[in-house]
């Protein structure tokens, strides 16, 4: 997957004499070469190298490689679509990761024509409002070289009446590549993937599953972790304790994260008002508590949870004013994990509701930031890898 080694030991023969080529440190070239990634900056100055030793490169020379899980797991991703994390196994989630880390640390071009998706259709089509969720979509697809259309729902024929299996047929018709679907009622992904010939990505789905949206966050947590030394493997969050709090109940968020980090090996915890914890969530691998307090206790991860006020028929809670002050993340609160705990949440934030301010600004602390950044790049592996496995889905299919 690394493509800094094969440009080094292939196009300049080795470490050293890309060194003298570039004009670099070897100790800089050793670098690029076990990390597996050059930053951008030096693009240009290696392409020109390269001219001199007789190999043309071009930008798309730079991105990832076509995304091969690691030899010991035996096969290469291969899933036609991204509709839940209950979809992959284990080894399919490391070679997301992996992509998505590769993408993160590469800091890609803003636009390219040249990326891995070029010639390829997205589709952006979201029945519920976003901006994280779509623009980063959008972002990645073009980033990857692939002509990106975002449909507004507003002046679309699903506000005249078109059933969504209509919408279906008339998508198919266009013939995308891709497909990035939101929508309110949990399962309309999966209905569109079995009617549609594209690769589908569920983009959140009602109270169901946002599979994208807990790629990202364990792909935050795992940077930061690799960074701070807190985990010398980078591929295991086995043994962190997380709490995820507050709204549980309406959160497709929440689900999806409690099925990867327990793929992951995480020691979970759900923390919330009665009200708003599901029916059934004991079964789930988590221990459940109602209070901060005893819930906090020992964690290294709080991902706190929006209250979906959107998607309540009733009241879940008193007020938004005792909810925060029984619930909300605070100072006082956040002193009742692990020192050092680290503090995530998916967006939009209401501020003094479920967190506070000082602790959601707080950059030794709050990957909040971090994980809106890595959401691109997760998107980026994730169209990445759907589009090679549909590569050769159709090359297998010709022969």
């Amino acid at each position: 997957m690394s493509y800094a080694p094969t440009l080094i030991d292939n196009v300049f023969g080795g470490i050293r004499p890309a060194a003298r080529a570039l004009n670099k440190a070897a100790s800089t070239i050793q670098s690029w070469h076990e990390t597996g990634t050059i930053p951008q900056k030096h693009w240009n100055d290696i392409i020109i190298a390269a001219a001199e030793f007789g190999h043309i490169l071009t930008a798309e020379s730079f991105f990832p490689l076509s995304p091969q899980v690691p030899a010991q797991h035996g096969y290469s991703f291969d899933k036609p679509h991204c509709l839940s994390i209950t979809d992959f196994h284990r080894v399919d989630i490391e070679n997301l990761l992996e992509l998505g880390g590769h993408y993160l640390d590469l800091s890609v071009q803003k636009s390219t024509r040249e990326g891995p998706l070029r010639g390829k259709t997205l589709v952006n089509l979201f029945f519920e409002n976003s901006t994280r969720t779509e623009k980063s979509f959008e972002l990645a697809g073009k980033r990857l070289g692939a002509d990106v259309i975002s449909m507004n729902i507003g002046s679309s024929s699903v506000k005249k009446g078109e059933t969504l299996l209509d919408t279906a047929t008339t998508l198919n018709a266009m013939n995308p590549d891709l497909l990035v679907v939101r929508h309110g009622a949990s399962g309309a992904p999966a209905l569109l993937a079995q009617k549609l010939s594209c690769a589908v990505i569920n983009a959140g789905d009602g109270m169901h599953a946002h599979p994208t949206q807990a790629l990202l966050d364990a792909l935050t947590l795992r940077q930061k972790l690799q960074e701070t030394g807190q985990k010398i493997d980078k591929r295991d969050i086995g043994g962190l304790r997380i709490a995820i709090c507050g709204d549980i109940l309406h959160s497709r968020v929440a689900r999806s994260n409690v099925q990867l980090l327990n793929i992951l090996g995480a020691d979970l915890r759900l923390i919330g008002p009665p009200t708003l914890i599901p029916i059934g969530a004991e079964n789930w691998g988590v221990d459940i508590f109602h209070d901060m307090e005893t819930g906090l206790e020992g964690c290294d991860v709080i991902m706190m949870l929006r209250l979906q006020l959107e998607r309540m028929n009733g009241a879940f809670v008193p007020s938004k004013r005792e909810y925060y002050h029984y619930h909300g993340l605070t100072r006082e609160k956040l002193a009742y994990a692990k020192p050092g705990a680290l503090v995530m949440h998916p967006g939009p934030m209401n501020r003094g509701v479920e967190i506070s301010s000082d602790v959601a600004d707080d950059p030794e602390i709050s990957l909040i930031t971090r994980q809106v950044e890595a959401g691109v790049a997760m998107r980026m592996a994730i169209l990445h890898a759907l589009s090679e496995a549909q590569n050769r889905a159709q090359i297998k299919a010709a022969s």
